[in-house]
């Protein structure tokens, strides 16, 4: 009665947490801010975010995740115990039990490492779910059917994609290639196009107003501030929302031969049920503009776009705090637990 249970969606660009009972009480930037003189943590998530670039020689921002892993464990474990903190504020609750989200591909060392973090971090009884699985539970799919459910999880360090039938994950691949390889390209485009300097941020606000997977109408430009490689001074350039899906065609087709490669590996019986069921992508990347269309063109599936994408793998780890729903054959033959 005294134990709290908490779902987080430990993501490379995001940290999104639930706790059973009220929902997702937290959507927060993967973001810590610390004092490099004493190692005091300064901020965490947005405030940490508004600081990336802008701060002082003693203080760094940092996102201690990379490519859906954990890249720096002690700021890791600060950045969960903050968040577990704010979960349980005003509670008398004493023991936390956890079901984190690991992408499909990790190691056991990766594995082992998130674990840890969230012992150190407070939590007493850890489960370690692979982000697909909560994906599709997140998204609704009926995926305890004996039927082939595919779910495509695009996020901001991983691209996530499985076919689960009858509860468990048949087939799956996991590529390091996400939106955060998207900000890079754009990054880079622009430093040899235009010989301008941009930050993350700039970047990932180009791809959310301009960017897209294929044309579409009314296209259109954006004036973007950094600064210029030739005599270093500020410089505004207009970009266009067509050299912006240049820059991203690369990882873009990455993701979509991660695609093809997975309905390779499935089986018949299940690929024919995917011809009829379809696609359903999920993640940030879910958001970009015709990235839907042009799976389904390259496929030739046909490709859904999840009600919540964004939240889906946060609200499977829900349904997993709730009554495992949709995990009663995963979690004890897939489930990584390490005491």
């Amino acid at each position: 009665m005294f134990t709290r249970d908490i779902g987080v969606d430990l993501g490379t660009a995001n940290t999104l947490v639930c706790v059973k009972g009220k929902g997702i009480i937290m959507r927060e930037p993967s973001v810590v801010a610390y004092d490099i003189r004493n190692d005091a943590v300064r901020a965490v998530g947005t405030e940490a975010k508004e600081m990336i670039g802008r701060t002082p020689g003693s203080i760094v921002a940092v996102r201690p995740l990379k490519d859906g892993v954990i890249a720096d464990f002690d700021v890791t474990a600060a950045m969960l115990k903050r968040f577990i903190r704010q979960a349980l504020k005003g509670s008398v609750f004493s023991r936390v039990r956890m079901v984190v989200c690991i992408p499909a591909g990790v190691t056991e060392v990766e594995s082992r490492a998130v674990y840890d973090a969230a012992k150190q971090a407070g939590a007493t009884d850890i489960d370690l779910v692979e982000e697909p699985m909560a994906a599709a539970v997140g998204a609704g799919l009926p995926i305890w059917d004996a039927a082939g459910s595919m779910v495509v999880d695009v996020g901001g360090g991983t691209s996530e994609v499985a076919v689960i039938s009858l509860g468990d994950i048949v087939t799956a691949q996991s590529i390091r290639t996400a939106g955060d390889d998207l900000d890079e390209a754009i990054i880079s485009y622009v430093r040899k196009k235009h010989n301008l300097l941009i930050g993350e941020r700039t970047a990932e606000q180009i791809k959310i107003e301009i960017g897209s997977a294929k044309p579409y109408d009314n296209e259109t430009s954006i004036e973007i501030k950094g600064r210029n490689q030739v005599d270093g001074l500020p410089k505004n350039v207009v970009i266009t929302s067509e050299e912006v899906r240049a820059a991203m065609t690369d990882p873009i087709s990455q993701i979509i031969d991660t695609i093809r490669l997975t309905l390779e590996k499935t089986p018949p019986e299940l690929a024919a049920d995917i011809i009829d069921r379809g696609i359903t992508l999920t993640g940030g990347g879910a958001l970009l503009r015709g990235f839907a269309e042009l799976i389904a063109e390259e496929t030739g599936m046909p490709v859904t776009v999840a009600a919540n994408p964004l939240d889906c793998v946060v609200l499977g780890t829900a349904k997993r705090l709730e009554a495992d729903s949709g995990f009663e054959n995963y979690v004890f033959r897939r489930g990584k637990r390490f005491r």
